[in-house]
């Protein structure tokens, strides 16, 4: 009896010492098992370099509420788990505290001070819903210089956010991002969201080509924003002499633009020469709207109702087909408005990638074409598939130099979506991986779209769910049944062992 009282003390004993054991070593060494599909709680080789690059202590003042709701706690306890791993991984160079300044006037007013403002959430107790005051945010110190993460939200990208911040910090000289201004492109100010994320790693400049004398080679991509006026022709001479230098171009076009407003609303092809000037690296912009069954909508006013009615509108595709390329990694939804499809014809030593796609259920519609917001769309519609709207072009577009043309078939997509009344962050998202991709040699792009993905269940037959049903009711009981018989046979086997006359207790 003794023996078996100290075999379980022993091995009690030794379950604690491990136990013990490893959570020294994970305090120490800060090690996670990362078993979810994303690896989301892995740092990415780009994290790990920036902070091994780090010369100088970069502190990180966290503020964050307590008591906060389970759901947006864990928020907090993810984020402190990341700043441990960065300080491991850091080597001590980076620092971290976290405050509550709830109920501290002090912390408060640091807090305030440092930028960091409170946000209101609803808080669920005793039946009852009432709103908090809580703080989510924390601010990044490197030498006399800080950033801002004025809010950190739930299943957001917060290792993109905090290692981009600490790089943005740290960097000693950024990459410039040329942004073509006039000929009708977009102004810097209609892409500001697409500019500020930009901004954090790049010097994002006006670029006017106003004369042939100008110098492109200082900057590592160029974007070109749905230019709407005629381009003449030493602009072309100005972006060939930037490819065959390496150079890289990001172009988002409208060959064909809708006008809603117009009486009645159609949409029609402009010409500017970027079209044939494309053709002639391989690639054609078509003069067509791609429409899709998978789409956005117009409010429409109609006369047996009192308020505008939302009507689903197939010009306004919504693209969730994409390549398995950086550029497209982690993108959900993206809006696009009056697209055209890309064809690729072919030139050599360059190749062609199709980015973005309509879905299974599309068409494509030759301008000019006029629009009917009432009509009754079919299947029959849509009898084309896998449009591409977006590619990549890369190799020898011009000379011997290997450089890069994504070519996206909407110019207006980065834009606030006026049909939807807001910003699409996936719109803005796609624009920045792009340039990423093609600036960027620190591997970042990985980590924008990293975070919680909407991941909806599968759709399921109904004879599968009754099955799952009836599984569920009836394997536990089974499963009691044949513990139950398990446990009678032991106990019977148990007392014929104890009526054998050589049995020993």
């Amino acid at each position: 009896m003794n023996k078996n009282k100290n075999s379980i003390f022993l091995s009690l004993l030794i379950i604690i010492s491990v136990v013990v054991l490893l959570n020294f070593l994970n305090n120490k060494l800060h090690f996670r098992a990362d078993f979810t599909a994303d690896e989301r709680y892995t740092l990415s080789k780009a994290t790990k370099n920036i902070l091994s690059s780090i010369d100088e202590p970069v502190t990180v003042t966290a503020y964050f509420s307590d008591n906060l709701p389970p759901d947006i706690a864990k928020t907090k306890q993810d984020f402190e788990d990341l700043l441990a791993e960065y300080n491991s991984r850091s080597n001590g160079m980076l620092a971290y505290e976290f405050i509550n300044p709830n109920g501290d006037d002090e912390a408060e007013a640091q807090a305030a001070k440092s930028g960091i403002q409170p946000i209101m959430i609803n808080v669920r107790e005793k039946n009852e819903s009432k709103q908090q005051r809580a703080y989510m945010g924390a601010v990044i110190q490197y030498q006399n210089k800080k950033e801002l993460m004025p809010f950190i939200q739930p299943g957001a990208a917060m290792e993109y956010s905090l290692s981009t911040g600490i790089k943005k910090l740290t960097s000693t000289n950024k990459a410039k991002i040329g942004v073509i201004q006039g000929f009708g492109s977009h102004s810097m100010q209609q892409l500001g969201a697409a500019m500020n994320s930009l901004s954090v790693l790049y010097d994002v400049v006006p670029v006017y080509l106003n004369d042939s004398l100008y110098n492109l080679t200082e900057y590592k991509t160029i974007a070109i924003m749905a230019p709407k006026d005629s381009i003449p022709a030493y602009f072309f001479s100005q972006l060939d002499k930037y490819l065959s230098e390496g150079g890289n171009l990001f172009i988002a076009y409208d060959h064909v633009v809708g006008e809603l407003q117009n009486n009645p609303p159609m949409g029609k092809s402009i010409t500017t020469g970027m079209e044939a000037w494309l053709s002639n690296k391989g690639i054609t912009i078509e003069s067509n709207l791609v429409i899709d069954a998978h789409c956005g909508s117009v409010s429409v006013q109609q006369s047996n109702f009192p308020f505008p009615v939302q009507i689903q509108f197939p010009y306004l595709p919504i693209i969730t087909n994409y390549a398995e390329h950086p550029i497209t990694e982690g993108l959900e939804n993206v809006i696009m408005q009056f697209a055209s499809s890309l064809n690729f014809t072919g030139a050599p030593n360059v190749e062609f990638t199709p980015l973005a796609m309509s879905s299974e259920n599309a068409a494509t519609v030759a301008a000019p074409v006029y629009f009917d917001v009432n009509k009754q769309w079919t299947e029959d519609d849509f009898p084309l598939s896998n449009i591409p709207i977006m590619g990549l072009l890369k190799g020898q577009i011009v000379g011997t130099s290997i450089s890069q043309i994504v070519l996206v078939g909407d110019g207006d997509f980065p834009v606030v979506q006026a049909q939807q009344g807001a910003e699409m962050s996936d719109n803005v998202n796609l624009m920045i991986n792009a340039i990423d991709f093609m600036s960027d040699d620190t591997g970042l792009i990985d980590l924008r779209t990293k975070g919680v993905s909407s991941r909806p269940i599968d759709q399921m037959e109904d004879s599968s769910k009754t099955l799952l049903k009836w599984l569920n009711f009836l394997v536990p009981i089974f499963l009691v049944i044949i513990y139950g018989i398990i446990r009678v046979n032991m106990r019977r086997n148990k007392r014929i062992r104890r009526m054998e006359d050589n049995y020993v207790r």
